[in-house]
């Protein structure tokens, strides 16, 4: 009788032993931080189109150079500034310009004492023929080299004009207001004629250069709506219009180079930027895109973690899932405009866990 008492309180310390060990497992789980990578919702617009991303451009961007060869003396701006039409940006020596203009000005002399000389021999020898001094062709004679120098008077002349004119180009001026948005040659450098010395691109109009596979080429040429969004600002939306579509494919990606215009930008749209150009469909609504290791089943039910920004710790949330696309998932209900959800791990959370944030990614 004292064996198997002695035995039962073996047995319920052995019982207690675990239980408290089993707390503290737990209160250690409970207090595990796990790192996770999140995002903040922003509602918007989305539907299953297709999305092709491209890069902003100007529409216009021109190449500037000389009309005239020479050496670069200064260049006055640099990529990023912005100028206005007729501003300078850049100077050639204008000294071998003026000793060219120097130079014909003495032979535009030379060719008019020829021709002055010429002249009056001619006026000499008709007033000679006149009295039957000279025979008619001695003076056709005279008349063919008065013709020769007249002839190389005007050639003279004509070249000293254009000569004078191009002692003008010696400054590279803008010819619209734009931003310079590359430059091909330092102060220094000699430069022919027509050379590129700096690129300007327009501001006024702004498009979106996107490559487009030739299984969706007449889904994008009968496209009525074309939204167009920055991933810089996922909170904006803006219209487009395809503008031009190349006729044959790119030979090593097999993609069509498309261009569509920005048909209302502000300034947040910058060249250089990263946008998405989007067929937008009648059956759009109002959502948000997630990536589908933000999705977890309970049951029959679609859930995403949702992350307290004050405690930082984790609350399961309901939503309501629609369509895939590529890698994402549209989530069209259960979610409030500027909620953390965790985007990848979310099977290895738990209800109320502590979570350490990483990078944030963007909706």
């Amino acid at each position: 009788m004292q064996k198997g008492s002695e035995w039962r309180r073996a047995l319920l310390a052995a019982v207690v032993v675990v239980a408290m060990a089993g707390c503290e497992q737990q209160e250690e789980k409970q207090e595990q931080v796990r790192p996770v990578k999140s995002m903040v919702v922003r509602l918007g617009t989305v539907n299953d189109g297709a999305s092709y991303s491209g890069e902003v451009r100007a529409r216009y961007e021109t190449p500037l150079g000389f009309q005239v060869g020479g050496k670069i003396s200064a260049r006055l701006v640099q990529v990023g500034d912005l100028v206005k039409a007729g501003q300078v940006l850049a100077r050639i020596d204008p000294q071998d310009l003026q000793l060219g203009v120097q130079a014909m000005r003495a032979q535009l002399a030379a060719a008019k004492a020829d021709f002055d000389k010429a002249k009056s021999d001619l006026d000499r020898y008709a007033h000679l023929l006149e009295r039957k001094f000279i025979s008619p062709a001695e003076f056709d004679q005279r008349r063919l080299l008065f013709d020769a120098a007249r002839s190389r008077y005007d050639q003279a002349r004509a070249q000293f004009n254009i000569n004078t004119n191009q002692a003008s180009y010696s400054e590279l001026k803008a010819d619209k207001d734009g931003v310079v948005t590359g430059v091909d040659a330092q102060a220094g450098q000699v430069v022919a004629p027509g050379q590129p010395i700096i690129r300007v691109a327009r501001l006024d109009e702004k498009e979106v250069r996107v490559s487009v596979p030739e299984s969706r080429i007449d889904e994008l040429k009968q496209a009525g709506n074309l939204a167009i969004t920055l991933w810089a600002e996922p909170g904006k939306q803006y219209q487009g219009k395809l503008r031009e579509l190349a006729p044959d494919a790119d030979p090593a990606t097999r993609t069509y180079a498309a261009r569509v215009s920005v048909l209302n930008p502000d300034d947040a749209v910058r060249l250089g930027m990263t946008a998405n150009v989007i067929i937008a469909r009648a059956d759009a609504v109002q959502g948000v895109r997630l990536p589908l290791s933000a999705i977890f089943q309970r049951g029959q039910q679609a859930m995403v973690w949702v992350v307290d920004d004050q405690s930082l710790k984790v609350k399961a949330q309901p939503v309501t899932v629609g369509k895939y696309i590529d890698n994402d998932i549209m989530v069209t209900g259960g979610l409030a405009n500027g909620v953390r959800v965790v985007t990848a791990g979310a099977t290895l959370l738990f209800e109320n866990q502590p979570v350490k944030l990483l990078q944030e990614e963007r909706s």
